[in-house]
């Protein structure tokens, strides 16, 4: 069975380049079918099997021989493996239904934020419709208090909206993308979430600068490191309630 989620993770990942390429563009994500960026030639289905297709045609565009990104098949491992860890921590569940889910979107908001320093309604706004959803069922079909998600999407859109206007710092993306993870996380993880962010956002900050990626005072997207923090807690969270809570 993980290898399974494995592959299905793959499949997903091939299908979340397609939205972090296309959603920026404002183009479509099922029309036109898949085609290569540079002659614009439609690609076949032996071109589009998850990181094969990469490795067979050594990186290059079969029609063109344009230089195909890394970052396509490092997208579809990233996916497929964090699929397989979250089949292994939560075994067949619905909180790995959830976590999937939700680890799908921050991949693809993470992904177009570093890109584009921008952070889409079409990405956040269903992400935030499911997490209220997934708290209903939780709710009524598990007896999980409802009050919990509901007050970690409060919590963190109301702290990080705060920051926002002290600081000037953060966007609105960033709000979005912290109430996400309020809504699936719950408050106690959530409270945790946004400091934890912070410290990946600054560790990420120092080494772009070190790498010479950015020069200081230039923008960075907080975007991956609050996906960063959100799924180490996904992991982990229950090991790290205790240690921050003091229970």
């Amino acid at each position: 069975m993980s290898i399974i989620f494995f592959l299905f993770g793959l499949i997903i990942g091939s299908f979340l380049n397609v939205c972090i390429f296309r959603i920026p563009a404002g183009e479509s994500i099922a029309f036109p079918p898949s085609h290569c960026g540079t002659c614009k030639k439609q690609l076949k289905p032996i071109d589009l099997v998850p990181v094969f297709s990469y490795l067979f045609l050594g990186g290059k565009c079969r029609y063109c021989k344009s230089k195909i990104s890394i970052r396509y098949p490092l997208i579809e491992l990233l996916t497929g493996f964090l699929y397989f860890y979250v089949y292994k921590y939560y075994g067949i569940s619905f909180l790995t239904v959830k976590y999937i889910v939700l680890i799908t979107f921050l991949i693809v908001i993470s992904f177009i934020d570093y890109d584009t320093q921008d952070v889409y309604a079409v990405t956040t706004y269903p992400a935030v419709i499911l997490g209220i959803i997934f708290a209903l069922i939780e709710k009524f079909y598990f007896g999980e208090n409802l009050l919990n998600y509901f007050m970690g999407l409060v919590i963190s859109a109301l702290v990080i909206f705060l920051i926002s206007k002290l600081t000037g710092a953060m966007g609105s993306g960033d709000i979005e993308i912290h109430a996400i993870a309020g809504i699936f996380l719950g408050w106690k993880l959530a409270i945790i979430n946004i400091f934890l962010s912070f410290i990946i956002g600054g560790i990420i900050a120092v080494l772009a600068i070190l790498f010479k990626q950015k020069k200081k005072g230039d923008y960075i997207a907080f975007g991956p490191a609050i996906g960063i923090s959100t799924i180490i807690l996904i992991f982990f969270g229950n090991i790290i309630i205790p240690i921050y809570f003091g229970v």
